[in-house]
């Protein structure tokens, strides 16, 4: 993996290594104040970006894992594939995405519409690339926050590979939003077989 200017540490083993000192503390115990510094760079392991991705993949997917439980929990009707893998973005392995679940829906002008469910660790406009990868991605914001969004799909000419089907919508994007309760009445709106359900959905 190419490493760009991004730098990586251990910041738990760091502070494990450097836990913070009471000031108050110090005084009573001694009579002074300690101000030696109480940590060092050079201390610091710095992560390589292979083990940065790791580590983002294993909370990808433990979110992922997590999310669609909920899902699966409302309701015995509305009943979606556990499909769980991520992807890290190049260049700045702290970011991703995780694929939860794939299934097919009816909408007024297509009958079966095959889409995917995904939540992010960062926010970004959803672009009109039609090939299925991090290029989908605009304006990737550098500051924390979490994205769920789904996609509509359709098999790729190379085996084994999906691209976003533009011909829904107009760039293939069912919803995007940053708020997890509205991202799961959206999906359980797309799993729901009746318009019963679908009213205790938009209730909820």
């Amino acid at each position: 993996m190419q490493q760009t200017g991004f730098r990586y540490y251990d910041a738990v083993a760091f502070k494990r290594a450097n836990p913070p000192r009471s000031a108050h503390t110090e005084f009573l115990r001694t009579g002074r104040i300690d101000r030696t510094p109480t940590w060092s760079a050079t201390e610091k392991r710095y992560l390589s970006y292979e083990e940065v991705a790791e580590r983002t993949g294993r909370k990808l997917e433990r979110a992922g894992s997590i999310t669609h439980g909920r899902i699966n929990r409302f309701h015995q009707s509305i009943q979606f594939p556990r499909l769980i893998f991520h992807r890290t973005l190049a260049g700045t392995p702290h970011l991703g995405y995780c694929h939860i679940t794939v299934a097919k829906s009816r909408f007024a002008e297509f009958e079966n519409v095959q889409w995917a469910f995904y939540m992010a660790n960062f926010q970004a406009e959803i672009g009109a690339d039609s090939d299925h990868g991090e290029q989908f991605f605009d304006s990737i914001s550098q500051k924390p926050g979490r994205m769920y969004f789904a996609v509509a799909i359709t098999p790729a000419e190379e085996a084994g590979r999906l691209r976003i089907d533009s011909k829904i919508r107009g760039n293939g994007v069912l919803f995007r939003t940053d708020d997890p309760k509205l991202a799961m009445k959206n999906v359980l709106m797309l799993g729901a077989g009746n318009e019963a359900l679908r009213k205790i959905i938009r209730a909820m």
